[in-house]
């Protein structure tokens, strides 16, 4: 029960939403009494109240259940903690900015971890006028295909959706971009580095 609710974080957003026990219990449907165990440790909100209860306390579910305050610790961005995550069961491609959970389709997705791009997953760059034009030698039936292929850029991700039975290719805008990704729906993500300038 380390991980639910505790009783000092629950008292401490009730005081400073300026909420006495009583205010807290009406708005909740419950005792006043019940909020009293709850902050001394002697009970817990049923699992039915949470969201309830973290909306009265102007706080996410998450932070509720973390016992602190989620604060924001990205004073400068960095694409390095950038994440991509896609559902295995829609396909849905997901990109966070830094460490999050991640659900879909009922769910939770892991991070994608790219792996340096192999033989059956390296693909062709060419500049074309300003853009890098990327093809992917590699099969595209409707079981085993290149699902996207995205450009990390200094500023986010471009991501580019391929359907089975297309073609493998895509273009991004020169300037900014860092780092390639191809995600195939059976091997997972790989990174293709940019081509050095000539």
């Amino acid at each position: 029960m380390d991980r639910y609710v505790t009783g000092p974080m629950i008292r401490r957003l009730r005081e400073k939403r300026g909420l006495t026990q009583l205010q807290l219990a009406e708005r909740l449907c419950v005792s006043d009494k019940a909020v009293s165990k709850w902050e001394t440790g002697r009970g817990y909100p049923d699992i039915t109240l949470l969201e309830a209860l973290a909306e009265a306390l102007g706080v996410s579910v998450t932070e509720l259940l973390a016992g602190e305050d989620v604060v924001n610790s990205n004073k400068a961005f960095n694409m390095l903690k950038m994440k991509l995550y896609v559902c295995p069961v829609c396909g849905n491609i997901i990109q966070s900015t830094g460490e999050a959970v991640i659900s879909c389709c009922g769910i939770t997705l892991p991070v994608l971890e790219a792996e340096p791009a192999d033989e059956d997953h390296n693909c062709r760059i060419e500049r074309v006028e300003d853009e890098y034009f990327l093809s992917v030698r590699h099969e595209m039936s409707k079981t085993h295909y290149i699902s996207f292929i995205a450009a990390m850029r200094s500023d986010g991700f471009e991501i580019r959706k391929l359907y089975p039975e297309g073609a493998a290719e895509a273009r991004f805008k020169i300037s900014e971009t860092r780092q390639f990704y191809i995600y195939c729906r059976r091997h997972g993500l790989f990174k293709v580095p940019v081509p050095a300038k000539k």
